[in-house]
């Protein structure tokens, strides 16, 4: 049966006209699933009977299940939502004053293996289908209606005000399917995000970039980590492909289109690897062509990471070499840090296809 999840309007458009039916038929259905969270297309009461039973016979609307869920001590939520054949992915919900935000994944895994993120540790099985990440923004909009303090959560209506595609994966390399979910999530027949409350953040997939700058053009987040090649090329594996001029490039093309008139640069900040002087004037250095804010994200720890958290002075240093320049800086609160949710820390249940947990034992061995 078709998951009617994995359909976009216009998709679901072609599928009406390909049943004898009227195009307008798809707007309904969107609103019916995605606006008001329903699963039983026998409650869609504007749709004919007739239509309504080939429906049940054709389709189904299937979220992925959640296998448990966590709620920190500050409010953050974590699920866990499986992904089929032992695997599962993690969304995080961080409810602010002005807003919610969900943080999505993309994909099983992630084949990208920056050392300092915990989900890159955990090697790559599988890109997520459109389904398993509209259904993420889906399964956490029926959670929190559900719960006790729905009415404190909502914003102007809607509990989830803002997505941020920053969850396990890199979104650009699942391509087609983070395009269509987000489209979903613009679309205003179903959630009716905005183009500036929906972040893709990207470790720099350049081809891909210039490609999402004309399909689906949200606001952008990079993950930089790094002000020079040779430093990147380490930690930011990605780097030895598209290394920063490529990068930096890429960023102004993007800026041509984007609902916002600068790009995120996240510096996630490693003591005694990227956090001293000298690195912040280098930053500068390397985005002088480029309008941004810088987003420093201390590094939160998991096991055997190999890595600490920069000091306070040293993270307080690093920012105000960069807003004596006249930028925006703001240094990430660590959320969700007592359910492991917070940046870096996701890492979900990954069956590995590349081995890289076992080959990296063998070298630490």
């Amino acid at each position: 049966m078709k998951n009617l999840l994995d359909y976009t309007q216009s998709q679901l458009a072609e599928f009406f006209v390909a049943m004898g039916e009227k195009p307008f038929r798809a707007k309904q259905l969107m609103r019916w699933i995605h606006h008001y969270g329903v699963r039983d297309i026998e409650q869609m009461t504007d749709i004919a009977k007739g239509l309504r039973a080939k429906l049940a016979e054709q389709t189904c609307i299937q979220p992925p299940s959640i296998q448990t869920e966590l709620l920190s001590d500050d409010g953050t939520r974590k699920w866990l939502i499986a992904a089929g054949d032992g695997n599962a992915v993690e969304t995080v919900f961080i409810p602010e004053q002005d807003r919610g935000t969900l943080c999505v994944s993309s994909q099983v895994g992630c084949a990208l293996a920056c050392t300092f993120c915990s989900t890159g540790r955990q090697g790559f099985n599988r890109n997520l289908c459109v389904a398993e990440i509209i259904g993420q923004l889906w399964v956490a909009n029926a959670s929190l209606r559900a719960a006790p303090d729905y009415e404190l959560l909502s914003h102007d209506d809607r509990i989830i005000s803002n997505v941020v595609m920053m969850g396990m994966g890199e979104p650009l390399a699942n391509y087609d399917n983070v395009v269509s979910a987000m489209q979903i999530m613009l679309d205003d027949s179903a959630y009716g995000l905005s183009r500036r409350r929906v972040t893709l953040s990207t470790s720099g997939l350049v081809p891909a970039m210039d490609k999402l700058k004309h399909d689906c053009p949200v606001a952008l987040a990079v993950s930089l980590h790094a002000p020079n090649d040779a430093l990147r090329d380490e930690i930011v594996p990605i780097n030895q492909k598209y290394p920063l001029a490529e990068l930096m490039a890429a960023c102004q093309r993007y800026l041509e289109y984007a609902p916002r008139d600068f790009i995120t640069f996240e510096y996630v900040m490693l003591h005694d690897v990227n956090d001293s002087i000298q690195h912040a004037q280098q930053l500068l250095d390397l985005v002088r062509d480029v309008p941004c804010k810088f987003n420093l994200i201390p590094f939160n720890p998991f096991p055997n990471s190999g890595y600490r958290t920069s000091s306070a002075d040293n993270i307080r240093r690093f920012r105000e070499v960069l807003q004596q320049q006249g930028y925006v800086v703001t240094t990430r609160k660590t959320r969700g840090d007592d359910i492991d949710a917070a940046c870096g820390q996701l890492a979900g249940q990954v069956q590995d296809k590349t081995k890289r947990a076992i080959k990296m034992a063998v070298v630490a061995g």
